[in-house]
């Protein structure tokens, strides 16, 4: 495995030890295709037999009703479709789709996506919120800002405004507005690494987690001052991690003792398992046990997804 032989010594003390061959070898698999269908575009059912018209037969995924999967060779037929081209699916992974499902936002609410680009799950968030209510997506670099707004239009999400803002300023322009908050952290995309690219890992340190661990605390403080009291925040990246993850977590959980607690997520995921509960051999203050990591096998990245509600 070309992986950094750091990353994998970190990946046997992180991964349950009956699950570690498994991840391991996902690193070097072809992945299969997830999509989900765009309801702002277009009808479930007329999407499938379009997309049926042209060879392409898509398996359900039984948690979502909108996600479906298809074989790996069937990926550029897949972008090649018209459905494709008329925005009416969305290339994502499925991993990817269980934030804003955790954080389950309502039509009319107002909802904040803190760190947004490139707009996968801000398109779902309008997607579940049928387009209505108030949603505001946040991107601090301008290109991904420019990626983000693009998406948005392509997809027909009329309902989100954009703002090209640094994330963690966010809450002292908007204290207690909003119901929800969804931040999908910027992180060392661990979850992300394929065996055969070393582009993916190739800039990889555990100083480059130290310096996320500390961006990453930084927004979800900013996330928390914006959300209204009794609102749902969910926090998620795409790392294995625990410096990124459980640590962040266990660090604001003091800093809003009493404030905010964590919270069980509502969905029957396969490949989930509980948080850690120590790392490096000092155990976290806080029970974590609500948040879940998602463990990669082909279908599924790797994501940790965290649900927190404000006192």
């Amino acid at each position: 495995m070309p992986l950094p032989d750091r990353f994998l010594e970190r990946l046997r003390l992180i991964v349950p030890p009956e699950n570690l061959d498994g991840v391991i070898s996902s690193f070097a698999e072809p992945e299969r295709v997830a999509f989900r269908v765009n309801p702002l575009r277009g009808v479930r059912a007329e999407v499938l037999a379009a997309l049926e018209a042209e060879g392409l037969v898509p398996r359900p995924v039984p948690w979502y009703a909108d996600a479906f999967t298809l074989p790996f060779a069937e990926r550029e037929a897949f972008l090649q479709s018209a459905p494709y081209a008329a925005g009416q699916v969305y290339l994502q992974n499925l991993s990817s789709m269980v934030p804003p499902l955790a954080l389950d936002p309502q039509p009319g609410e107002r909802v904040l996506d803190l760190t947004a680009a490139p707009g996968s799950k801000t398109l779902q968030i309008a997607a579940l919120m049928d387009n209505t209510g108030e949603i505001a997506a946040v991107e601090a670099v301008k290109g991904r800002f420019h990626r983000l707004r693009a998406n948005l239009l392509a997809q027909g999400a009329t309902a989100v405004r954009t703002f090209l803002q640094d994330g963690t300023k966010v809450g002292r322009y908007r204290p207690d507005h909003f119901d929800r908050v969804l931040l999908d952290a910027p992180c060392s995309t661990e979850g992300r690494f394929r065996a055969d690219d070393e582009e993916t890992y190739r800039y990889w340190s555990e100083r480059k987690i130290r310096e996320m661990q500390r961006k990453q605390t930084r927004l979800l403080q900013a996330g928390l001052e914006a959300l209204r009291p009794g609102g749902v925040l969910v926090y998620s990246t795409c790392s294995f991690a625990p410096e990124e993850n459980e640590a962040v977590l266990d660090r604001v959980l003091d800093a809003w003792e009493g404030e905010v607690g964590l919270e069980s997520i509502p969905l029957q995921v396969p490949q989930a398992v509980p948080a850690l509960d120590a790392w490096q051999g000092r155990a976290f203050a806080h029970d974590l046990s609500p948040a879940r990591r998602l463990l990669p096998d082909g279908l599924f990245e790797a994501f940790f997804v965290a649900r927190l509600r404000k006192a």
